[in-house]
């Protein structure tokens, strides 16, 4: 059997390239521009290799009963680690996937096909602008994990967008977005204190040391109306290999402090991660 090879292509917003792990006989990584967007093993999907991964996958674990199929929609597309991670915990969940770059849908389309039956649809388009068309109370799990280049996108940041997520969701719905930053956390702060203004429940999921200001890193913002199963995700989450903490209730509020909501005349990007932050290669 040939060995697989890397591929690079010229995508819209960059250079993407698919490297194979030597490690795995059917699983890639892909990068933007140098950065890491997605990992995937088409062997085995539920592989969730990527730490802030994992925790995205607690929690569709958690939001309903084993098993059954959700309606989710996904903002941000890259080789589709999630949506195949929930096409084969939840079979038969019916899933929108929303990427603004068109030529890496498409490489993604041809190099890493999803199985036809997997009740999954690409589309090529603005996350904020698809969010927009889409049905009141059409989702179960909502999923934003949107960067252009290593940053949020600053119109995926604001009281207006929020408010369209808490739309779109259905009432036991819960939103994810996987977010970036660093102490002082003025960007987190903020994302907390907007969504807010939406959402009843709120929580993060992190590693301790990012929660200290120590590093840079991912967090997982979570956001719903209704009360979160956090003594679940609290319990999976330690477990890891690069264990997390969950934050709720007194600690957001201490750490929300002074920040007020982003509206999308003010609203800015995430935070430029530090050189080498996640780069590969």
């Amino acid at each position: 059997m040939d060995e697989p090879i890397p591929v690079t292509r010229t995508v819209d917003h960059g250079t993407a390239k698919l490297m194979p792990d030597v490690d795995r006989s059917r699983a890639w990584l892909l990068t933007v521009d140098g950065a890491p967007q997605s990992y995937v093993d088409l062997d085995e999907p539920t592989h969730l290799e990527f730490e802030y991964a994992r925790r995205l996958g607690h929690v569709l674990d958690s939001v309903a009963p084993p098993g059954r199929p959700l309606d989710a929609l996904h903002l941000g597309g890259g080789a589709l680690t999630l949506p195949r991670y929930l096409a084969a915990t939840r079979p038969g969940s019916r899933q929108d996937v929303v990427e603004a770059d068109g030529a890496l849908l498409d490489l993604v389309a041809e190099r890493l096909p999803v199985p036809g039956d997997a009740g999954i649809a690409l589309h090529g388009a603005d996350a904020r602008a698809w969010l927009e068309a889409a049905p009141a109370a059409s989702a179960d799990v909502l999923v934003a994990d949107v960067f252009g280049g290593s940053r949020v996108p600053a119109h995926l940041t604001s009281q207006e967008y929020a408010r369209q997520a808490a739309r779109v969701l259905r009432g036991d719905g819960v939103y994810l977005a996987n977010l970036a930053d660093a102490s002082p956390f003025a960007f987190l702060r903020s994302q907390l204190a907007t969504f807010a203004t939406a959402f009843e429940e709120l929580a993060l999921i992190a590693e301790p040391g990012v929660l200290r200001g120590r590093r840079f890193g991912n967090v997982v913002l979570l956001a719903s109306h209704r009360p979160l199963d956090l003594a679940t995700l609290t319990r999976r989450t330690a477990s890891d290999a690069f264990p997390a903490r969950v934050e709720h209730g007194d600690p957001l509020r201490a750490l929300i402090g002074d920040a007020g909501p982003v509206r999308d005349e003010d609203a800015v990007p995430s935070p430029q991660p530090p050189d080498g932050a996640f780069g590969i290669g």
